[in-house]
């Protein structure tokens, strides 16, 4: 499948790259959100300095921030989100067994191999929802 209007490249269903680019917006928004709140935890870090570092690189900084006053829930979902989102962005089209356009990707640890589903998708929607949650209920403390 492929829209002519945008490329000559087969791709994925529209319902796919709806989700797909929901996915990739809602985790840029909350890695911001991320970095706003730990600004408002510690006052000796600059955005500029943050904004520049890959998400997994937060952590040790959520750690020292926002883990110290609310716990580590916010940290261990964040983990588990950047690790989702890992496997979307390295990942590799493919045609489905479906004979669907989709993205597979591989774990680098375990070397496990599978597609990235809508429901995938869905799921890594949802986790950042309440992701995003936790963050505002923190920012209100």
């Amino acid at each position: 499948m492929y829209d002519d209007s945008l490329t000559r490249q087969s791709l994925p269903s529209e319902r796919y790259r709806l989700l797909l680019g929901t996915a990739l917006s809602v985790f840029g928004s909350n890695n911001g959100f991320v970095i706003e709140n730990i600004l408002n935890t510690d006052l000796t870090y600059s955005w500029y300095e943050l904004i520049d570092k890959e998400s997994g690189r937060l952590i040790p900084i959520i750690a020292t921030t926002i883990t110290k006053k609310a716990g580590d829930e916010i940290a261990i979902l964040f983990s588990e989100i950047i690790e989702m989102r890992n496997r979307i962005i390295h990942g590799f089209r493919i045609t489905s067994s479906n004979s669907e356009q989709v993205i597979a990707t591989k774990c680098k640890k375990s070397g496990v191999q599978f597609e990235i589903t809508e429901e995938y998708l869905m799921t890594f929607i949802k986790l950042n929802e309440e992701l995003s949650d936790r963050l505002h209920a923190y920012r209100g403390y």
